[in-house]
């Protein structure tokens, strides 16, 4: 294990977009695997590997992007400043969580080739749910994020929380009943 740790952390260094752009695509699909096989109870036989893709695609081309770039963005705004990660969080779960999420509803639709009545009506159906269940996870995990990883550790940390996260929002954006909430 400290062999691929130590692997990673190189790999981690030398590309850090694209390793983290990996990470984040490998670990929304896995959560889309776990929802497929998990929560949804799909036979093997039914599995969808064209829906994980999308989760792949999403996370590799937008979400991990994003969320480096955001966090850089966070290091340097509030650099040296008293309270730093307090104020990372807050700014986090104001700006960015809103923007990360309504992404990736927005764009899983995009993937799925829906047109925008469509697109629309998801986000209006499953947005404000995952929002708030956001709010009920993420800004602890946050705060453990930003008081005690270094930059280049934080978004593998939030990746491997999102893994369980990425489940529950497989599971939301994709069930077949369309509830307005659960």
């Amino acid at each position: 294990m400290a062999v691929l740790w130590r692997g990673y952390l190189r790999v981690l260094d030398k590309y850090p977009l694209l390793t983290m752009a990996s990470t984040t695509g490998t670990l929304m699909a896995a959560g889309d695997a776990i929802s497929q096989v998990a929560i949804e109870r799909v036979p093997l036989k039914q599995y969808d590997t064209v829906r994980s893709t999308r989760f792949f695609v999403l996370g590799f081309c937008a979400i991990g992007p994003l969320i480096r770039y955001w966090y850089l963005a966070l290091e340097k705004l509030y650099a040296g400043s008293k309270y730093a990660p307090l104020k990372m969080v807050l700014t986090d779960q104001t700006f960015g969580a809103p923007v990360v999420l309504f992404t990736f509803v927005a764009g899983l639709g995009v993937l799925r080739g829906e047109n925008k009545e469509e697109i629309t009506e998801k986000v209006k159906r499953d947005y404000l749910t995952i929002l708030i269940n956001n709010y009920k996870i993420w800004p602890a995990a946050q705060a453990i994020n930003f008081y005690f990883l270094p930059l280049q550790h934080r978004v593998l940390f939030v990746n491997f929380i999102a893994l369980f996260w990425n489940t529950y929002l497989a599971w939301v954006t994709e069930r077949k009943d369309h509830l307005q909430q659960e």
